[in-house]
């Protein structure tokens, strides 16, 4: 039997309420489809910070390396700037182990009314691939002379041929397994080097893949029609800042924040990928126990995808699909009042 060990990192907030349900769903799936999951978990979390003031241990990428994947709740708390949590984590993990390909899926569910009118249940189902470990989120860059009035900050952008083509590639060859059409994002009317360079790679990798029909757009004109024609989307690529922005108008055009997954992805798998949902660690709410564990059962789902189980995967897609068409059982998020607890009993029945 296939053994998968897993690296649980449930981080803060309401990150520990949602790992567990995940893993009940995971040993379920495991038990009927024949294959083990073993875990290993890690304390590293703004808590941790606090204590010791570091995110992670000095060893932390070389205690992941050897797991077959990252299992992820939530960073991020009230106390602990946003860039000492992510720099000190997050951003670690996904350059250190080579997760280029960031990975959002968009879906629009019966029974979750989307804000954006025209977004249909079947309708709007489409991907943004996030380049995810350069770009504008680079670490080139400085300040200097502070205090004083000619106090200056500069941030340098920084993309490479390597890091473009590997994943122009993915998000082309997703295309061409899903409906063959991709969307490129770009600005190259208003930054005048990067974009055009971007560009330039887009046009080059699509010769590689003559099924699929591709666009560019740019990014002001597609958030307008994420909001505006959503079901016109198949494969959106992106850079790293505007696969972030994108990502999240997304998810929120999709209706529910709460749910929606997400995968940092190695695909050559010389390192394990790390899957976690992107609703934040909501601190308004944590503790409580009515937190939505669907971001992070489907970012399992997601997990199972990449580990080689599409069939347990679209066992809980599907599964979320049935529990969120009927009325009788939500988390508050989803206009109801049942505990993460009584949400997940329902959720494992139906699955």
């Amino acid at each position: 039997m296939t053994n998968h060990h897993i690296a649980l990192i449930p981080g803060d907030g309401i990150g520990a309420e949602v790992l567990p349900p995940a893993q009940r769903v995971l040993d379920l799936l495991g038990r009927r489809h024949g294959f083990g999951l073993t875990y290993t978990s890690y304390d590293w979390s703004c808590e941790r910070y606090v204590r010791e003031g570091a995110m992670m241990p000095d060893d932390g990428l070389d205690q992941l390396r050897d797991k077959d994947a990252i299992l992820l709740g939530a960073v991020g708390c009230p106390g602990v700037p946003d860039h000492v949590s992510l720099w000190g984590l997050l951003i670690p993990i996904r350059r250190g182990l080579r997760q280029y390909v960031n990975l959002r899926p968009i879906r629009v569910f019966e029974g979750v009314e989307s804000p954006v009118r025209g977004a249909r249940p079947g309708a709007v189902d489409f991907v943004v691939v996030r380049e995810n470990n350069e770009g504008e989120y680079s670490e080139v860059g400085g300040r200097m002379n502070a205090g004083f009035p000619e106090e200056l900050a500069v941030q340098e952008a920084v993309f490479t041929r390597a890091g473009v083509t590997r994943v122009l590639d993915h998000a082309f060859g997703l295309a061409a397994r899903r409906g063959g059409r991709l969307t490129s994002a770009t600005k190259s009317n208003g930054i005048v080097h990067t974009m055009p360079f971007w560009d330039q790679l887009v046009a080059e990798r699509a010769e590689r893949f003559p099924q699929v029909v591709w666009e560019q757009e740019h990014i002001d004109a597609l958030a307008a029609k994420f909001v505006l024609v959503p079901e016109r989307y198949d494969v959106v690529v992106a850079s790293n800042l505007f696969g972030d922005i994108l990502s999240d108008l997304a998810a929120a055009v999709a209706g529910s924040i709460g749910i929606a997954p997400s995968a940092n992805l190695n695909p050559e798998r010389e390192y394990p990928s790390m899957f976690e949902p992107v609703h934040g660690s909501a601190p308004d709410i944590a503790g409580r126990g009515v937190a939505n564990p669907l971001g992070a059962i489907w970012s399992a789902a997601l997990m199972l995808e990449h580990l080689g189980h599409p069939e347990a995967a679209r066992e809980v897609t599907d599964a979320m699909a049935a529990l969120l068409a009927r009325t009788d059982v939500r988390t508050p998020d989803l206009g109801g009042g049942a505990s993460t607890e009584e949400f997940t009993d329902r959720f494992l029945e139906l699955l």
